[in-house]
């Protein structure tokens, strides 16, 4: 029986921590540390919960079945399973995210030395996107290629920053803002909700599947068991950068007091702390930390819909990266604006759906209770996706008062209610008659 040797289960938890790490993972805990200031760590603990918890939990449940999602959704129906599963690695692939990591790159890194011209992005993003096909065509070498090669650049990055953060703090903390002050573990809570890894999580279950079965090892009991040691290797990496990076942005109240994102802080931290290199130490580590997100998640869809159509792995991946070179060159702003009502939305359903599938066996139908949980979830993350939208006006007022509304997780109450009367009309129910045939 074929296993995977320490170095190889090493590079697989390197290459799954790499894929997770992009560059929002990377300017959004600074601004919660400058933010937070002396409730720094409260917020960063609410933070590391939903950022690190659940899409660890996420590749747990996804190792479970065999890595892909549509098995996870099974319950569901293969339509619904299917409209969700496409729905999810649309949203985080070539609609959005995949096209958002060249330009995050660009405006983050590269924007400040050449200037935000329309050219320059195109250029920029170009190169970036023959990289990431050129990459994406060996799935089988993944883990050579991110594992053993790109991620540890990846994480050497990150270790200077981080031990700088904490080895050559810029000053001193300042005062909380008001929400942080009133509740900081809540607010990092929600904060690390809406960085959406658990969607990445999603979708990147059967790129970690796939680069065990490349090394030869057929076990779903082995192929498991691996896939949660990575799981387990990528979360104390996010832990790790998350940390750092809240330490960062704590102490450097002196020098980005008036910031008003993760990236002017970092801007005002690397300049300060590394001088004239700063610029170009950030550009290299944005532009890897998007790289190997963006080879992930176009490894991903091309592996799924190559599965539900007509269509060869490598022509999905060349489709892929054209498409997501032309979304990219709309610039960040409107892909921003296009995207968050739309994963704010589907996000719901996808965290009911992994969390469940860890006690589907209690039921006597799974269909019964996720089905109907699933539904209201999405019906109310519908509700914050157009409260957080320009459509806001059209939703009563109620609707903008709801539990936990504020924390944009108004889904939550509606769902653990209908879970607990999905459950009990299961009981009453029964076992499904195919089931005593």
């Amino acid at each position: 029986m074929k296993v995977l040797k320490g170095q190889d289960i090493l590079a697989l938890g390197f290459m799954t921590f790499a894929l997770f790490v992009g560059a929002g993972n990377i300017i959004f805990p600074p601004i919660v540390g400058l933010q937070s200031g002396p409730h720094v760590w409260m917020a960063a603990l609410g933070f590391l919960v939903t950022a690190v918890g659940l899409p660890v939990i996420t590749v747990v449940a996804l190792a479970k079945v065999g890595g892909g999602m549509d098995a996870l959704s099974s319950p569901i129906g293969k339509f619904f399973g299917g409209l969700l599963a496409a729905v999810c690695y649309l949203s985080v692939g070539p609609l959005f995210a995949t096209p958002r990591t060249a330009t995050v790159s660009f405006e983050v890194g590269v924007a400040p030395l050449t200037g935000e011209s329309p050219l320059a992005l195109f250029i920029y993003s170009l190169v970036y996107f023959i990289v990431v096909l050129a990459v994406s065509m060996y799935p089988g070498k993944l883990l050579d290629t991110v594992g053993r090669f790109l991620a540890p650049l990846k994480i050497i990055a990150l270790a200077v920053l981080g031990i700088a953060a904490f080895a050559l703090p810029a000053g001193s903390i300042g005062d909380a803002q008001p929400a942080y002050a009133a509740a900081a573990f809540s607010k990092g809570f929600s904060d690390g909700y809406l960085t959406m890894d658990t969607l990445g999580a999603l979708v990147f279950g059967i790129v970690i599947v796939n680069a065990i079965r490349s090394r030869g090892v057929e076990s779903p009991r082995l192929i498991t068991r691996y896939a949660i040691i990575a799981g387990l290797i990528a979360g104390v990496g996010l832990a790790l950068v998350y940390i750092s990076l809240f330490r960062l942005g704590a102490t450097s109240h002196d020098i980005a007091a008036d910031a008003t994102n993760g990236a002017a802080v970092l801007h005002a931290y690397v300049q300060h702390t590394f001088g004239s290199l700063g610029s170009g130490f950030l550009a290299v580590l944005i532009a890897l930390a998007c790289l190997v997100t963006a080879v992930g998640l176009t490894c991903a869809c091309a592996e799924y819909f190559s599965q539900i159509l007509p269509l060869s792995y490598r022509a999905l991946v060349v489709i892929l990266a054209g498409f997501s070179l032309l979304i990219s060159n709309l610039g960040l702003t409107k892909l921003i604006m296009f995207s968050i009502p739309v994963l704010t939305a589907i996000y719901p359903p996808c965290i009911v759906v992994v969390g469940l599938s860890f006690v589907k066996d209690l039921w006597n139908s799974p269909t019964r209770i996720l089905a109907p949980v699933m539904l209201v979830s999405l019906l109310f993350g519908m509700v914050d996706a157009i409260k957080g939208s320009s459509l806001a006006h059209v939703l009563p007022d109620f609707m903008a008062h709801l539990p936990l509304s504020d924390a944009g997780m108004a889904w939550l109450v509606p769902s653990v209610v209908t879970l607990v009367g999905a459950v009990a009309c299961d009981r009453m129910l029964g076992k499904p008659r195919e089931a005593l045939a």
